[in-house]
């Protein structure tokens, strides 16, 4: 275990260490969560155009519990609980981090709620709209976030990784659930009994 922290300080520092003012600007706007409201607004038009207002809001409300239980298992449960530091708030490697803004985030770090929610809302989007064109953006848009917070050094890679694959579970959880809801609609007469397959 040791040795795994060890390597994850190393990597962080690694890419906390490869800065410049340009990326210093790019990777804290790609951190804040409001300059991707028009994305978001973008993926509902795409949802309601496709499958019609009432199945776009049933699925609007799987979003909303998708990035909230990623986002209160990560945030709410998971960082009290492990207690584990921030790059910039650890100790042992504090002052050798670059900060951006002088912004250095929460005390606790682990798992990252920024990849789990991001993870999540892109999942999500991906196993409902069942086409790639749709699936890579959306997994570089969460590439692009989880780098700039390791960039930004509030999260180290293992912060990262667990997020991800938290907010990937609960989006696979949702849309079963979704599904389950759509094909009991159909059974009673409701429509289709899932969203329509690739395009």
């Amino acid at each position: 275990m040791e040795r795994l922290i060890v390597l994850d300080q190393r990597l962080l520092l690694a890419i906390n260490g490869c800065h410049a003012p340009w990326a210093d600007t790019l990777f804290w706007y790609a951190s804040e969560k409001w300059v991707w409201i028009p994305l978001y607004m973008l993926l509902v038009a795409l949802l309601w155009r496709r499958f019609g207002w009432r199945r776009m809001l049933v699925m609007a409300i799987g979003f909303g519990v998708a990035v909230g239980l990623s986002d209160f298992l990560t945030s709410g449960l998971l960082k009290p609980f492990f207690h584990r530091l921030r790059p910039t708030h650890d100790p042992q490697i504090g002052n050798l981090v670059h900060i951006v803004n002088s912004y250095r985030g929460g005390r606790y770090g682990f798992p990252s709620s920024h990849a789990s929610d991001t993870m999540a809302c892109a999942t999500l989007f991906s196993l409902l709209w069942k086409n790639w064109r749709a699936t890579v953006p959306l997994m570089l848009w969460v590439a692009l976030n989880c780098y700039s917070r390791m960039y930004l050094g509030v999260h180290y890679p293992l912060d990262i990784l667990v997020g991800l694959l938290i907010g990937g579970v609960m989006a696979w959880w949702v849309c079963r659930c979704l599904l389950a809801v759509f094909a009991r609609r159909t059974a009673d007469g409701g429509g289709e009994a899932s969203p329509p397959g690739r395009s």
